[in-house]
């Protein structure tokens, strides 16, 4: 997932990131300021801070750390689910001045485990071959674990609408036995007033 968004400068900003459980996230980010003389967002936003704070499903805090103008966080899912991410600057000016607005450039990896190419390039060939190989079989480990995940998911809401359509199925039972009752009574109804007034 990549991504920049627009913040005010004391604002918090949070996105969700649906998660397997046991998966390693990893998040970079750079934060620009806007200029009003330039009339652009500036490279870097020096003495600028980034509070940086993830929840799990259950509302438990993985992590809440500040950072710098850019940086990069990590945190380990231990529930499936919708993960918290959120956003906000450690700037100390009023609120009165504090209306420049922020951009963030946001890349999450959910489950990649990065190789270190200097470290591969300075083993032989077949050292070289076990890190890729390694690295592969977490790679499908991961992708494993994710379909997992999607398939729970879908079993969830495959047996959710079984259940809706049941209840639909019953519901539109009742009402017909209702609509039949409510005939039968108005047929019953207006019989019996034609006898009493000897129209029958």
């Amino acid at each position: 997932l990549a991504l920049y968004f627009h913040i005010g400068e004391r604002e918090e900003k949070c996105i969700i990131e649906d998660i397997p459980s046991d998966t390693l996230v990893v998040g970079n980010y750079k934060v620009q300021r806007w200029d009003i003389h330039k009339h652009d967002f500036l490279e870097s936003a020096p003495g600028l801070g980034m509070f940086v704070t993830v929840t799990s499903p259950s509302g438990e805090v993985l992590l809440s750390k500040l950072y710098g103008p850019q940086g990069t966080f990590s945190f380990t899912s231990y529930l499936s689910g919708e993960h918290i991410i959120c956003f906000q600057s450690n700037s100390t000016r009023f609120a009165v001045i504090a209306g420049s607005k922020l951009r963030i450039h946001l890349d999450i990896r959910v489950g990649e485990h990065f190789l270190d190419e200097s470290a591969i390039q300075a083993k032989d060939k077949v050292n070289e071959v076990n890190v890729r190989l390694e690295h592969l079989i977490e790679q499908i480990h991961h992708v494993t674990k994710e379909q997992d995940y999607e398939r729970k998911r879908e079993e969830k809401f495959r047996k959710t609408s079984e259940e809706t359509n049941s209840n639909i199925l019953w519901w539109a039972i009742v009402q017909t036995l209702i609509l039949i009752s409510v005939g039968i009574w108005q047929i019953k109804s207006l019989r019996d007033f034609f006898i009493s007034k000897k129209l029958v």
